[in-house]
Order: structure tokens, then sequence, then C-alpha cells
């Protein structure tokens, strides 16, 4: 039984973390997270204009994010998924998820 318990205690994942990506200059800042399922992503928009966050699989969208706005997604699946501003399709950005 004691064998049982060490295994369960061995499999705990670490505690969730939140990581944050600006949105600063019409560009997403970092370009690139890497994140753990059950993390949460904050996008911070800086600029004067709305933005988006979308992915181009479609897994998720943020809608618009205003001006000094803020949108928090939680990390669900392991995977990668390329993302992009709807409104400026040359802001792009990766969410790695492990």
């Amino acid at each position: 039984m004691l064998l049982g318990t060490a295994v369960l205690m061995g499999a705990r994942r670490a505690p969730a973390r939140s990581h944050v990506v600006r949105i600063s200059g019409f560009q997403f800042v970092p370009p690139r997270i890497t994140a753990a399922v059950g993390d949460t992503v904050v996008w911070s928009n800086e600029d004067i204009v709305p933005h988006t966050a979308t992915a181009l699989t479609g897994a998720w969208d943020s809608g618009t994010i205003a001006a000094k706005g803020r949108w928090t997604l939680v990390v669900r699946v392991a995977g990668r998924v390329e993302y992009q501003c709807a409104l400026h399709p040359s802001m792009k950005a990766t969410v790695e998820a492990e």
C-alpha cells in the first residue's frame, strides 16, 4: 500500500502559473510562450487601439480586447497553437502548451 501512495505523490503536477503576453506596438510580446495545461495566459493590451488573440485553429478567440483591456485564457489542451490579431493579421505569435 505504501508503494501506491508514493506513486500517487510522485504524479503531482506543479501549481498552475500565470503568463502575461503584452500587446504593445502592434506586437505580441513575447511572440512565443510555453505554458503547462492548467496555466493561465493573460493578454494585456497596452496599445491605444483594440486587438484580438485569435487561434488560427479556431480553438479560442478573445473577441475584441479594448485599448488598455485584458483577456484571460486557461490552457486546457497540450499542443502548439499559433494565433494572430484578427484586426491586424500581421500580428502573429504562438502558445506552446505542454
